[in-house]
């Protein structure tokens, strides 16, 4: 296991955070099968959030099935799961510290661009924090 230093370790690893979960509906096929891409996707959203990606792990099920992927990140993790034959993606945005997991929602949105989003929304604490 590959262990890297973090600029600031109190910051990133705070244990208070937002847990969003989406689920996307209406979605063109073509956009949720392409590990690749999903994987471009996640790191981006990461990115825009604040957050640093330590590593990540894509499954592609075939040509034309849904994709199954996880970027492990210093302040928790974003996976999204995808179902193209019924135009559907979950995605699943934990963040801790500074990072903003609304901003890597938005790019995930933006680029997926489904009919519909239902997010629900979990702070995340241990009891004397929250």
């Amino acid at each position: 296991m590959k262990r890297e230093a973090l600029p600031d370790p109190v910051a990133v690893h705070q244990p208070a955070g937002t847990h969003l979960l989406a689920d996307l509906s209406g979605i063109a096929a073509e956009k949720l099968s392409d590990c690749a891409a999903l994987e471009a996707l996640l790191r981006a959203a990461a990115e825009a959030a604040h957050a640093r990606v330590l590593f990540s792990h894509f499954h592609g099920f075939g040509e034309g099935l849904g994709v199954t992927g996880v970027a492990l990140l210093a302040e928790s993790h974003i996976s999204i799961h995808t179902w193209p034959e019924c135009g559907f993606a979950a995605a699943d945005i934990f963040m801790c510290g500074n990072a903003q997991p609304q901003l890597a929602l938005a790019i995930i949105e933006a680029a997926l661009q489904p009919a519909a989003c239902q997010v629900n929304t979990v702070r995340r604490a241990p009891p004397a924090i929250s």
